[in-house]
């Protein structure tokens, strides 16, 4: 059981920010997710079904982006937007999953706002951009400009699953093609532009809190090299999933059970 599923919206420097809140632990986890078509609002439930194994030992912050987006948004603007969210929520330290772009602002808290960041994993992220991630995100912005949202659903589906998922689940691209367009377009593309900003990597040094990297040996978005390069660089813990792409977060049967083990060996 994961509680309550709360929709909460919060005042944030000019815009506001929506937070899915659900769980009944006492200690608090903020998930900071990726570059999606949907926000957390529309997808709450979903999300609280998909990470109902921290409602138990957590009560957990879905945190998504401000709205409206200022022009030239960044990986850095993002945090501290988040660091916002957490004061206005009133805990002064929580612990941290990031994922993809979400992985990428989490850093910048761990670094910009030390004190916020108890332990932290960061699943299939970045740290700079890469050859890979500019070529997909581009292409994502490409079709978004289009208007081409069948396409995108369907690319962003096949170049973040493992072919074998997409296999399994082919004759449902259509469908999630149809449901692909999201309700503010611009949005989007702001914040697909945004991921090309990340740039944490010369100050990973500066992360003291403990970390767990998770990354994949597919990933066709952020590769898998991302993910070792920000292990090595901190230097800290890093699992990589074989056979799985940038989705492994919700492919891998364990992903959720490895980040809790994680969080919760630090007392």
């Amino acid at each position: 059981m994961t509680g309550p599923v709360e929709k909460l919206s919060l005042q944030i420097d000019g815009g506001s920010l929506d937070c899915v809140r659900f769980g009944t632990g006492e200690r608090a986890l903020v998930m900071l997710p990726g570059l999606t078509l949907r926000g957390v609002r529309e997808s709450a439930y979903p999300l609280a079904w998909m990470y109902r194994a921290f409602a138990k030992a957590y009560t957990v912050y879905v945190l998504d982006k401000k709205d409206p987006i200022p022009p030239g948004y960044t990986i850095r603007d993002m945090a501290a937007d988040a660091a916002c969210a957490m004061g206005r929520l009133g805990f002064p330290q929580a612990d941290m999953l990031g994922i993809s772009q979400g992985g990428m602002i989490a850093q910048e808290l761990a670094i910009r706002y030390p004190g916020l960041v108890r332990r932290m994993v960061l699943g299939v992220t970045a740290s700079r951009p890469n050859a890979a991630m500019e070529a997909a995100v581009a292409g994502w912005i490409e079709k978004a400009e289009q208007g081409r949202w069948a396409d995108m659903a369907s690319s962003m589906l096949e170049q973040t699953y493992s072919p074998a998922y997409v296999k399994k689940y082919r004759l449902l691209l259509p469908l999630l093609s149809r449901l692909g367009k999201p309700q503010k377009a611009g949005r989007f593309i702001a914040m697909a532009k945004a991921c090309l900003t990340c740039g944490s990597y010369p100050e990973l040094h500066k992360i003291a809190c403990p970390v767990l990297v998770i990354g994949a040996k597919q990933d066709q978005v952020v590769t898998g090299r991302a993910s070792e390069e920000i292990a090595e660089r901190l230097p800290c813990e890093i699992y990589m999933y074989e056979g799985l792409g940038h989705a492994a977060y919700d492919e891998a049967q364990d992903f959720n059970q490895r980040v809790l083990r994680f969080l919760q060996a630090g007392g």
